[in-house]
């Protein structure tokens, strides 16, 4: 944090060498990430699992999604609360699975 309130030009000069160090420190790990998924298509392509190798192309067309975790509530309104959402998903399904027939 000192580097970032003191801003005197050598602090400024260790704060940009710091930012670059971590960009080639992640851009570093994301080429061998992709070197290693790459060598892993390789590799089911040659041993024929095809399954595999078509699942991982699609994940690269895709790329990155992050999921959400929120559901509807009696109301309609978004809920994102995990507590929350296990019991929603706990009354729906005992909704719909404990019916009785009359018959």
């Amino acid at each position: 944090m000192q580097l970032v309130q003191d801003s005197s030009q050598r602090n400024v000069g260790n704060l940009n060498n710091v930012r670059h160090d971590t960009s080639r420190h992640f851009r570093n790990k994301r080429k061998a990430y992709f070197e290693a998924k790459f060598e892993e298509l390789e590799t089911n392509s040659k041993i024929k699992i095809i399954r595999d190798l078509y699942r991982d192309i699609s994940d690269f067309k895709k790329g990155y999604h992050p999921r959400t975790n929120t559901v509807n509530d009696n109301k309609c309104y978004l809920d994102a609360v995990p507590h929350s959402i296990l019991g929603r998903w706990k009354s729906y399904f005992s909704q719909i699975l404990n019916i009785r027939t009359w018959g």
